[in-house]
């Protein structure tokens, strides 16, 4: 039989992948492929720490498919031309992937799959990345929905978990010819002079297994205190499989399925489920709103008076604002492409509100820096913290990021992990330090006064009203 290429995009993964399912059941040679089409995702190619996090797991994918007698054929260019010479080079006869989500991987999906019909090559597309298709939902008025708790009590209530797709649990037909393959060193997705990924090292393990691992430890450890500890960014009391999902290492059926088989649903489980719906809802707006990443999803916040100012921005960055939470959750992002979610709203509202900066810089660095950058997540996120975006009210919303860190990070345990600047202050003064007598040396006064950015930002809100 004439061989199945299976396009691996972001379902770096071999159980519940529905297009190598499909593949492996056709009984043909399989040929694997991941390409690195930088030009088709123009401006929102992966950023630095997801290009670290892409060059581990596609390691770790090869080596699972070389257990399995296949071979990872890696190529760099253009997507079309890429499938057009394995065609030519292998003679399959189908070419089946999982489908992504972002604007320009629907348009190049839709051009791919028109192509290879029109030549008479088997071409599928398969769901292994979402719940529920985005065309597969609407409210009743037959809308799109642009609130979440209508949103997920919709698909919650049809929603039907099936057991996951097994791993091929066999050697694959293996094409009988070697393919030329790129080197993965030398597409260069790693940091070197400087290497700063040092503590992206430390702190994950890319890849399928460590994507199993990671699931497996917080069903165990985690789950039962989550439901409250999820606020508390000082423990480990969240899932962190985000950059896992984001690349497909696990998919969010396997989730669903391994918590609902881990006993009776909790309260923690619910809020679980419920973390994994809002990733939903993120990917589904941007199906409906492909704009979602530059634009305002509410057009009245065109007119809102955004004071750009790159010293600022640049505080902000380098996790030197002087707002002792703030700057602990920047520099645990520096350190471990990641920062915790509560923490990555008061972060993102200082940012756009007492700072006055706009949301789409905070993205911007975001999606450099994140380990698990998701255009989808990503751009929802931070348009519902400037309040411009779905599910956004109250928009006028300000965060106090010293009463934040009070009640989350009560005994400082969070922000002296970070700033180490602050290891010696007393609690007392853990998320002030400004109102000592004598602040610590080496730790910078507030940049804006939490009162006068507070102010300056309900009075730009005042010309939204107005509006």
């Amino acid at each position: 039989m004439q061989p199945t290429i299976v396009w691996f995009r972001q379902d770096l993964r071999l159980a519940d992948n529905p297009a190598l399912s499909a593949a492996v059941r056709r009984g043909a040679p399989v040929v694997p492929v991941f390409i690195l089409d930088d030009a088709a995702a123009g401006e929102w190619q992966p950023g630095g720490a997801s290009r670290w996090w892409l060059h581990q797991s596609l390691e770790a994918l090869a080596n699972d498919l070389v257990a399995r007698g296949a071979q990872l054929v890696l190529r760099a260019g253009r997507a079309r031309d890429v499938l057009d010479d394995l065609i030519r080079e292998t003679g399959a006869d189908a070419v089946f992937w999982n489908r992504c989500y972002e604007p320009f991987a629907i348009a190049r999906d839709k051009d791919m799959k028109s192509l290879l019909t029109a030549r008479e090559i088997d071409a599928r597309s398969f769901n292994g990345g979402l719940l529920v298709e985005p065309w597969d939902i609407k409210s009743k008025s037959d809308r799109p929905f642009r609130v979440f708790t209508p949103f997920w009590k919709t698909v919650s209530a049809s929603l039907i978990v099936e057991r996951p797709l097994p791993a091929p649990d066999k050697t694959l037909v293996p094409f009988a010819k070697r393919i030329a393959s790129d080197d993965l060193a030398a597409w260069n997705l790693t940091p070197s002079n400087p290497d700063w990924a040092g503590g992206l090292r430390e702190a994950w393990t890319p890849g399928e297994a460590g994507a199993k691992a990671r699931l497996g430890n917080f069903l165990d450890e985690a789950l039962p205190s989550y439901a409250k500890g999820r606020d508390v960014p000082g423990k480990d009391y969240t899932s962190r499989l985000s950059p896992h999902l984001h690349w497909g290492e696990i998919s969010p059926r396997q989730i669903i399925y391994a918590l609902e088989a881990s006993g009776p649903e909790s309260a923690a489980a619910t809020k679980f489920k419920a973390e994994i719906g809002w990733r939903e809802f993120s990917h589904h707006l941007l199906y409906q709103a492909p704009e979602l990443p530059d634009k305002n999803l509410r057009p009245e916040f065109d007119e809102f008076p955004w004071a750009d100012d790159p010293a600022h921005l640049s505080a902000w960055q380098r996790g030197m604002t002087g707002i002792p939470f703030v700057d602990a959750g920047m520099r645990q992002l520096w350190h471990t492409g990641w920062m915790h979610n509560r923490v990555r709203m008061v972060a993102a509202s200082y940012l756009v509100k007492h700072l006055l900066q706009p949301w789409q810089a905070g993205a911007r660095w975001f999606w450099d820096t994140l380990v698990d950058a998701d255009l989808a997540n990503n751009s929802a996120s931070w348009q519902w913290v400037a309040g411009c975006g779905a599910d956004a009210a109250p928009y006028f919303r300000v965060f106090n990021p010293a009463l934040q860190g009070e009640k989350f990070d009560p005994d400082g345990t969070y922000v002296r992990a970070w700033v180490p600047e602050l290891a010696d202050v007393p609690r007392k003064y853990m998320h002030k330090p400004w109102e000592m007598a004598s602040p610590p040396a080496g730790y910078p006064a507030p940049i804006v006064g939490l009162a006068e950015g507070r102010a300056r930002a309900l009075e730009a809100f005042e010309v939204i009203k107005r509006r």
